[in-house]
């Protein structure tokens, strides 16, 4: 080859490196860590904010307890909502005495007929 394609060659392949490297610092400028960053100005304004939260998934408590009443009855009304919490000693809710009263009375009439039958028996 000649001097002249040889120069002519170098001389292309050094205005493509140039080309190539200008590419490259040109995309790393515009799109990679480097590239400008958009910033948005707004005027402060006073105003009141809302917490909110959306999601999807399972709340649970940390800690359940299984309460209940000690005898049967029925619910007069629940002083605590779901997701409250309580203190210890807290009224959850109150039970109908209607019912304990009725039993009372069923009771005494049983002993009554069971101190009866034993009489009459000894009679």
């Amino acid at each position: 080859m000649n001097s002249k394609q040889t120069l002519l060659r170098r001389l292309t392949l050094g205005v493509a490196a140039v080309v190539l490297i200008g590419a490259v610092a040109y995309v790393s400028l515009r799109t990679g860590p480097l590239a400008p960053i958009k910033v948005t100005v707004s005027q402060p304004a006073l105003g009141s904010l809302s917490p909110a939260i959306f999601g999807i998934g399972t709340v649970e408590a940390r800690r359940s307890w299984m309460i209940g009443p000690t005898v049967a009855g029925r619910v007069l009304s629940v002083k605590v909502d779901l997701g409250d919490t309580v203190k210890a000693g807290q009224l959850l809710a109150e039970m109908d005495p209607v019912d304990l009263d009725q039993r009372l009375k069923s009771q005494d009439a049983a002993l009554a007929k069971a101190v009866s039958a034993q009489l009459s028996a000894q009679a």
